[in-house]
Parts: structure tokens; C-alpha cells; sequence
């Protein structure tokens, strides 16, 4: 039986690159789909030295037309794929007062239309075969969002919306086309270095902080078991359901905490290059400077068992207060 293929986009770096190595590790032919040159051949050099078969194409999610080519493209040299990730991102730092419309649409394109051209890209193969696994990389701040990202925000919210709407249509076609979502928390990577910062001060991650590799783990059992969502941490957790519950609070914590939370103390330096419209390229690495912080695992659940504790939780609940109501009247 011939090795089952996965594309990556968004491959070379972080969670991505993470994601590509176990792939690659679990036996998957492997097509990486990134914009810089150095970091495509960097992680096709890693993937092939551990056996896997690679396939590298340059292409920016933002244009339909090029990644569309290189679905084409992947087809044709190594195969018919059987799961794509979307994983690409770019995001911008900074009070939503300071940023410029020619950014936002840059987040937005790369965010979330990357994801929409990928998914177009993808069925465009899967339906003629009635097969296929689509996974997208989404974030607890697809759910809560969070201040000084509000482009990235709005796009990841974007982003569940568009795969809820698109699930719905493919049951009701019968498809046997499978999507899921992979809700992450804070990881260590090296978007904190090169993504455009209006801020001045140096940014990170919202702790706690998790190793690439976390993610990775998730996205793969995604791929292979296809929950609808899988919701990575106990940070994504919380964010979600405390979301749904109380988001007035939520938005007055995090005005106090995520604000401070994403700063270092260390000015940015001037002329720092930043990936919003060009790789950066020398910085395409899993890992970012955060290594000390990461935690290499973290709770991963299916949005499905959530739902499933929660009624359960509700209708112990409910039991008690009955049986609590009964002796009360058995007293009187």
C-alpha cells in the first residue's frame, strides 16, 4: 500500500515545521508549501534525513491561482493527497488605532482566505474521489479574542466560521470528505521575531507557553480521526468556555492581563525586518526563544467530549438538587 501524502502549508517554521516532521515521521509522503526558498530547502533537508519522501513549492497562500498550481503540481508528482493542513498565518502586533488598512488586509489574506484558497485547492481533488482529510490549524483566539492582535483575531474567527458553514455542506452532500479544526494555545515559535510589530516592545506568547510539537501531536490526530474540533490546553479550554459564559469578564481581564501579558521589556530593534509581505529569511526554525517556558504536553479534547461532560456534569447536577428537593419535602 502506498504511503499516504499530506500537504503542509505553511511549512517551514514553528508549528508547521513541527507538524511536516510528524508527518513525515509517521510515514506520509510530504509536499511543503511556503514562500521562502532557504526555509524550503532547510525542512525538505530535515524531512528527507529521516527517510521521507518531500516534494517543496513555493507559493503564497494569499494567491489562488498559486496554490491551486501547486495542488496540481503535488498530484501529479507525488500523488493523490489524502490530508492538507492549513497552517499558514501572519499577524500583526499592535493597538488596532495603529495599524493600516493595507495590513489588515495582508493578515486577513494570508490568515484566512490562505486557509479558504487551500481548502479550494484541496477538494478541488478530494471530491472527484469522494476521499480526503482537511485540517485547520485554528487557536483558542478563534473563540476569545485578545487585544493588540485584532487582525489576526478577526481572521481566526473567520476562519471557524467559513468550516462551520462548509461542514454543513458537505453532510448534506453526503460527502465523505472529512474536516476538523485544532484549537491551539500559546506555542514557542518564531513568529514573536518576525511579525510586523507596531507595539515598540518586544513581543511573546501568553503563558503558558507549549512546544511546537504539541501542536503537531494534535494536528496529526486530527488528520487521522477527524474530530470536528479538538481543543489543545487547558489555556484554550478555559478561554472557550469562560467565553461563553462570561465574555464581559473575560474582556475586562484580558484588557488587564493579555495587554502586559505580550510584551518583554526590551525595545524592538529599528529597522527589524518583518514577514508580513516578504520572508524573513535565517529565522525558519520549529522552535522560537521561549524554550525555557515550553511545556512539551498539554491536554488535548474533542469539543465533542466537552459537550458530552458538560450534559453529564449538568445532569448530575440536576440529580442532586432533585434528591436534595425530595428529603427537603420528606421532612416537612
Amino acid at each position: 500500500m502506498p504511503e499516504p501524502i499530506a500537504v503542509i502549508c505553511g511549512a517551514t517554521a514553528g508549528v508547521g515545521r513541527a507538524t511536516a516532521e510528524a508527518f513525515a515521521t509517521a510515514g506520509y509522503r510530504v509536499a511543503l508549501i511556503a514562500r521562502g526558498e532557504q526555509g524550503l530547502r532547510d525542512t525538505r533537508d530535515q524531512l528527507e534525513a529521516l527517510g521521507a519522501t518531500v516534494l517543496a513549492i513555493s507559493a503564497d497562500v494569499a494567491d489562488a491561482k498559486a496554490l491551486d498550481a501547486a495542488a496540481s503540481r503535488i498530484e501529479s508528482e507525488l500523488g493523490p493527497i489524502d490530508v492538507w493542513v492549513n497552517a499558514a498565518m501572519a499577524t500583526v502586533f499592535g493597538p488596532f488605532a495603529s495599524l493600516t488598512a493595507e495590513e489588515i488586509r495582508r493578515v486577513t489574506e494570508v490568515t484566512y482566505l490562505g486557509s479558504v484558497h487551500g481548502t479550494l485547492a484541496a477538494l478541488r481533488h478530494m471530491r472527484p474521489r469522494n476521499s480526503g482529510t482537511i485540517v485547520q490549524v485554528g487557536s483558542a483566539l478563534a473563540y476569545r479574542a485578545i487585544p493588540l492582535q485584532s487582525a489576526y483575531c478577526g481572521a481566526k474567527f473567520a476562519i471557524r466560521g467559513f468550516i462551520d458553514s462548509l461542514r454543513c455542506e458537505l453532510i448534506h452532500d453526503n460527502s465523505a470528505i472529512r474536516l476538523s479544526m485544532v484549537q491551539l494555545p500559546a506555542h514557542n515559535t518564531p513568529q514573536f521575531d518576525w511579525a510586523r510589530n507596531k507595539i515598540g516592545w518586544r513581543a511573546q506568547p501568553v503563558p503558558p507557553i507549549h512546544t511546537p510539537e504539541v501542536a503537531a501531536r494534535a494536528i496529526l490526530r486530527a488528520a487521522r480521526d477527524a474530530p470536528r474540533e479538538l481543543w489543545v490546553g487547558t489555556a484554550s479550554l478555559k478561554a472557550i468556555i469562560g467565553t461563553l459564559f462570561m465574555p464581559g469578564l473575560l474582556d475586562r481581564m484580558l484588557a488587564r492581563q493579555a495587554w502586559d501579558g505580550q510584551l518583554v521589556p526590551e525595545r524592538v530593534a529599528e529597522n527589524r525586518p518583518d514577514n508580513l509581505f516578504e520572508p524573513v529569511e535565517g529565522l525558519h526554525s520549529t522552535d522560537g526563544r521561549f524554550g525555557d517556558q515550553a511545556q512539551s504536553h498539554a491536554l488535548t479534547i474533542s469539543a465533542a467530549n466537552v459537550g458530552k461532560l458538560a450534559l453529564g456534569a449538568g445532569a448530575l447536577l440536576a440529580l442532586g438538587a432533585g434528591w436534595a428537593l425530595g428529603r427537603g419535602r420528606g421532612r416537612r
